[in-house]
């Protein structure tokens, strides 16, 4: 149905362009070079026959694929982002294509010595006989989310060239900073006029989420004493040796890699100090919104006992919230899951109904009053020089897209 070299062709464009967003910059968008993608994409919308194409002062794009039906049908909306994530280098990404895979590791770069192996990331083996995407082993691919992307844009010129598909009003928007966690603040939910929406942003075939974790930031910092060794007993507080007290008194198993599904943690992710200062940076995540209170508290209490201890005040604990479940939001409407879930029924794809271990756009812009659950874009390994997609995902996600529209005017019509 979807012509492979155009969607191939459409997403290695994409990636090749620069769009690492900065999470030290308040700015809109952070990095002027998400502008180079949105202007790409603003004139390809226009060039496919999109509606109401509009890129705004803060790079968020948006248009519309009007109704090709009678009756009115409710609004509905895709959502991608085009920034990538600054914990890897996105900086000159070259992408490789493998034909035909054999289930074989991957030399993603024979002089650096760098192997996708099978082994390690087993969910290779599943794509035997595709077409993998892969990088060249020193920068992330960016299928995250320019998957996303390359699937709503050709799913659009698919709609519009196939008028005899029947679909109601379709928005789409593509967002700057997701990556950063600001993709949704300066979204105008009103303008967008959507009853509701998809991200098309998760990660392997079939992934279909409406639950995420609540996600919050936490500071701490550690005020030490520096005093000569020679005469520092007594005197000197040694702020990296307290931090340590602060590390060791979290839970020892409730870190990323040693947690599942739906299983919280406390990620440490930065270290900086010396004597006289260290900063520790942690991001705090759990689905269960009161085990998240509780995490949250974990940290204020630990800092008042290393105070009491220290009989002075060092540790200082600083808790920003991010984002909070969807599926308060969702709940309500679970319609528009089973939408997506018979669509992928209906298209042979095995529907994987899981938590987010993580968030999208879609759970800040449901709580905005845009019911937004997340659909797989395809890729694999994101953020880093590991990441793949095969390019039949980016095919069936676009067939999704396709039978979501069509499947609204259906039910609605």
């Amino acid at each position: 149905m979807i012509d492979k070299q155009l969607i191939t062709n459409r997403f290695l464009k994409y990636v090749v362009i620069d769009t690492t967003s900065d999470p030290e910059n308040p700015a809109f968008p952070s990095t002027e070079k998400q502008w180079n993608l949105a202007k790409l994409l603003e004139k390809e919308l226009i060039e496919i026959g999109l509606e109401d194409v509009e890129l705004d002062e803060n790079c968020y794009l948006m248009a519309t694929l009007p109704s090709n039906i009678q009756v009115q049908v409710p609004t509905i909306g895709f959502i991608s982002h085009i920034d990538t994530s600054p914990d890897f280098s996105g900086i000159n990404v070259k992408p490789k294509i493998i034909e035909n895979y054999q289930g074989n590791d991957i030399i993603l770069n024979e002089t650096e010595k760098i192997i996708l192996s099978s082994d390690y990331f087993e969910d290779l083996k599943q794509y035997i006989g595709q077409t993998i995407i892969t990088t060249d082993g020193t920068t992330l691919l960016g299928a995250d989310d320019k998957a996303g992307i390359a699937e709503i844009v050709t799913a659009m010129e698919y709609l519009v060239h196939h008028p005899e598909i029947k679909h109601g009003k379709i928005r789409v928007c593509f967002t700057p900073d997701e990556e950063v966690g600001k993709g949704a603040h300066l979204f105008n939910v009103e303008k967008f006029d959507a009853e509701w929406a998809y991200t098309m942003d998760g990660s392997q075939i079939g992934e279909l989420e409406f639950e995420n974790f609540n996600a919050a930031s936490a500071k701490i910092t550690i005020k030490g004493k520096s005093v000569h060794p020679g005469y520092a007993k007594n005197k000197m507080i040694n702020s990296i040796l307290i931090s340590n007290d602060f590390i060791s008194s979290l839970p020892t198993n409730e870190i990323p890699e040693k947690t599942t599904e739906y299983e919280g943690f406390f990620h440490l992710h930065t270290i900086k100090g010396d004597i006289e200062e260290t900063v520790l940076e942690y991001i705090i995540r759990d689905h269960n919104f009161d085990i998240f209170e509780e995490r949250k508290y974990l940290l204020q209490k630990i800092a008042f006992d290393i105070n009491k201890k220290y009989e002075n005040d060092c540790v200082f604990v600083d808790i920003k919230n991010q984002y909070f479940n969807m599926k308060k939001m969702i709940s309500p409407v679970m319609h528009i899951v089973d939408i997506a879930e018979e669509v992928m029924n209906d298209l042979g794809i095995e529907p994987l109904i899981k938590p987010i271990r993580g968030g999208t756009d879609g759970s800040q812009l449901s709580f905005k009053g845009l019911p937004c659950p997340n659909i797989f874009a395809g890729g694999h390994n994101f953020h880093g020089r590991f990441e793949y997609i095969p390019v039949e995902s980016m095919l069936k996600a676009t067939e999704v897209i396709i039978g979501i529209a069509q499947k609204v005017a259906e039910k609605y019509a």
